[in-house]
């Protein structure tokens, strides 16, 4: 890599949304052929300055410079064309289309009208095999896992002859294998020229493939540095302007293990979950680890109501409780944050009033009649206690930052006297110091008497936080470590091969 190569220059870039601002005079470079991080918060602007280099905003003030000659992007075609391509982390991919349509969908280019499909299926072969993927042209895209649709997006850059990458929280649904694979392919693209542009709140990551890093805070450029002149501590004390000592807040209270505040025997939920027993005590947090499809979630749907049971029995205080639904649940006094908080978890075109008060109604209302003065109450209470950062209560939750979208959604669940917590991969997506209010949020509930249930991918987040370890494996729990010992190696013995608990 020749980091004397300056590929991409924006300078003094400036960018405002109703008076508030997103960017403020903000430079950012690039060398060609460099793996570049760029860092920071939810909310700190990193993706307003991508969608300004991929055409998408327009900035108030500012210049582009690719290659010495400055560019004013009208739309995306424009930055498409000058080189640019941005992956986003909600994949942009036709399910229904074949590997080959989706490659060339708006470049068909037919000839008299009629589609050339086999020219589209041998080309879009090429450029996969030049990458090295084992994808055919002709798969439909629904039958493939996400690891290759994310490899799809790669080679949909490639084929547009894309110089500048963008890749947004690539990883965020891959497993640890299945990233290995996309960091090789970084490293060809990277041989071959492909300047990259690499965003995610995994700092392991940036060590591992990134040759310098950015770092905005707040709209706010705070600095570049090699990745050589950097630790992991310093990074977040950039991003977040002040040192974390202790991301994982230690416990501070003993747990009473004479009577489980949650209890599960012999759960069965069809072929999604077998025979699970299992329970959590008052004032603990119990984690769910296991390798992906190995049913976490699923045991959590099945516990909620989401998933139809077919056998086993469950146990709230000593008293067997009857789930078939959500509402059911909820009734008991169980919570549940899902993995996926902008399709199942939110209504993203409704206010943070809206949904802090959604599923809470029977608390703000009387007669069937909102009652204004409570139901305000129990918005400001929400937004207080999760400190969540919102111009007001009636901002649409889509246009929160990530962090702030899942304070959201605890405040409108703490709304009520909770019982059960089930957190299913609560930091995901999020920045480093909105995973330590939550942490932190964790431990001042379990010292309250609140049981909770962590599911996570994170193994360091799961071994940080949890007091006991259930370990899945094809749709069983196979192993419940204490935390005295777990350690990585421990559970991804038990994840990969594991045995039956005793």
């Amino acid at each position: 890599m020749n980091t004397q190569t300056v590929i991409l220059e924006m300078k003094n870039v400036t960018k405002s949304f109703y008076g508030v601002v997103a960017l403020n005079d903000i430079n950012f470079s690039l060398h060609k052929g460099e793996v570049h991080a760029l860092l920071g918060e939810n909310g700190a602007g990193k993706s307003t300055l991508m969608k300004i280099l991929s055409g998408v905003y327009f900035p108030d003030a500012g210049r582009i410079f690719i290659d010495g000659n400055e560019y004013r992007f009208k739309n995306t075609v424009d930055a498409r064309k000058a080189g640019i391509a941005i992956i986003h982390q909600e994949l942009n991919l036709c399910e229904n289309l074949s590997v080959a349509d989706n490659m060339f969908l708006g470049r068909e280019n037919p000839k008299f009208g009629i589609l050339d499909s086999q020219s589209i299926k041998e080309q879009t072969q090429q450029i996969l095999d030049s990458l090295s993927l084992s994808i055919a042209a002709d798969s439909i895209v629904s039958t493939l896992p996400i690891a290759q649709k994310q490899m799809i997006e790669i080679a949909k850059a490639v084929s547009l002859n894309a110089r500048i990458l963008v890749m947004d929280e690539p990883t965020s649904s891959l497993t640890a294998a299945e990233e290995e694979v996309l960091f090789e392919l970084i490293e060809r693209l990277k041989k071959n020229g492909t300047t990259i542009v690499y965003i995610s709140h995994k700092l392991s990551e940036v060590f591992r493939v990134c040759d310098r890093v950015t770092v905005l805070r707040d709209g706010e450029y705070i600095g570049t540095k090699d990745i050589t002149e950097v630790t992991e501590e310093s990074l977040i004390a950039m991003m977040v302007g002040r040192s974390i000592t202790n991301v994982y807040p230690p416990s501070s209270h003993t747990i009473d293990r004479t009577k489980p505040r949650f209890e599960v025997k012999n759960l069965c939920a069809s072929s999604y979950v077998k025979d699970a027993g299992f329970c959590v005590y008052p004032g603990e947090i119990l984690g769910f680890s296991g390798l992906v499809g190995s049913g976490r979630t699923e045991i959590a749907k099945a516990v909620f109501g989401c998933l139809k049971k077919t056998g086993g029995s469950m146990f709230l205080d000593g008293n067997e409780v009857i789930i078939d639904n959500p509402q059911q649940a909820i009734k008991q006094g169980i919570a549940f944050v899902t993995e996926d908080r902008k399709l199942e978890g939110l209504a993203l075109g409704l206010s943070v009033a809206d949904n802090i008060t959604a599923s809470n109604y029977d608390l703000v209302s009387q007669a069937g009649v909102v009652q204004t003065k409570k139901s305000n109450s129990l918005i400001s209470k929400g937004i207080e206690k999760l400190r969540v950062k919102t111009p007001g209560a009636k901002t649409h939750t889509g246009f929160l930052s990530g962090g702030n979208q899942q304070k959201v959604i605890l405040a409108r669940c703490l709304s009520k006297d909770i019982k059960l917590l089930i957190l299913d991969e609560p930091t995901r997506g999020i920045d480093i110091g909105a995973k330590t209010e939550i942490y932190a949020l964790m431990r001042e509930l379990s010292a309250k008497g609140m049981a909770i249930i962590m599911i996570s991918s994170e193994l360091p987040e799961i071994l940080g936080m949890c007091d006991r370890i259930a370990v899945m494996k094809s749709r069983r729990i196979v192993k419940i470590l204490d935390k005295k010992d777990a350690n990585q190696e421990t559970v991804m013995t038990y994840a990969a091969g594991g045995s039956d608990v005793e």
